[in-house]
């Protein structure tokens, strides 16, 4: 797909792998609609970079925690600014503490409503716009911690670990329309998301898990989904972004 004229709704768009994402599709001609759940100093930021790239950008404030009305917000307000939707990417989601015991149900529920029943419902209320073209990329932002198992944070393990295997039912489903739909599951990239790792932590991490020995960028994840967007034979897959992070080493 050639991304010049394109437009394209990034959730979560104002911070992290999201706002990242943003810049690298507007540095490439798309025009940009982001969501978040706050208007911010960050989100302020995000919106003035891209205006930097020369695009006027759409900001639009809902909160996921609510899926179906957040989704029909930011397809909506998409399709009243730039009057199509050709490219998705749900960027939106956070941390999750506490294990089997620890965490309640009103966080393990709001776990799925921001990362899994969001996609749902964004892609009832994409996919027919997309469908016309005949045309359209759809990017899930998974987690490596969905493909392998940590301690204290289940909800988001399994929240994540269900995105791989939606974008492979989607791709399936959407094939015939020529609907592209991949996911990305990065590691440990330096985003506020892991910003309360502790110095041992990611000492740890640089020197025995991690065989790339750095941390990665948003930047690194963003322009994997670039080229998730670019490349029209690919669908179906999960890219793992992690250094080396989940490789099997004898």
């Amino acid at each position: 797909m050639d991304i010049s004229g394109r437009t394209a709704l990034v959730t979560g768009g104002s911070r992290g792998i999201g706002a990242a994402t943003a810049l690298a599709l507007a540095a490439r001609g798309a025009n940009v609609v982001i969501s978040a759940r706050r208007f911010d100093a960050t989100a302020q930021q995000t919106l003035d970079q891209l205006r930097g790239s020369g695009r006027q950008p759409l900001f639009v404030q809902t909160d996921f925690h609510d899926p179906a009305r957040a989704a029909k917000e930011c397809v909506d307000q998409t399709l009243g600014r730039f009057g199509s939707l050709d490219i998705l990417v749900h960027s939106a989601g956070g941390p999750v503490n506490g294990g089997l015991f620890e965490i309640d149900e009103a966080a393990w529920q709001a776990a799925f409503n921001v990362h899994v029943h969001a996609v749902f419902h964004l892609c009832r209320a994409a996919v027919p716009v997309m469908k016309p073209k005949r045309e359209g990329a759809i990017i899930l932002i998974s987690s490596t911690a969905g493909l392998r198992g940590i301690v204290t944070n289940i909800a988001y393990q399994v929240a994540k670990g269900a995105l791989p295997q939606m974008a492979r039912a989607l791709a399936r489903e959407l094939a015939a329309d020529n609907i592209r739909v991949n996911a990305v599951a990065p590691g440990v990239i330096r985003t506020e998301f892991h910003a309360a790792m502790t110095e041992q932590q990611r000492r740890l991490n640089l020197e025995q898990r991690i065989p790339l020995r750095r941390e990665g960028t948003p930047e690194d994840v963003a322009q994997v989904i670039v080229e998730l967007i670019r490349n029209d034979y690919i669908t179906g897959e999960t890219f793992t972004i992690d250094g080396g992070l989940t490789m099997r080493i004898a």
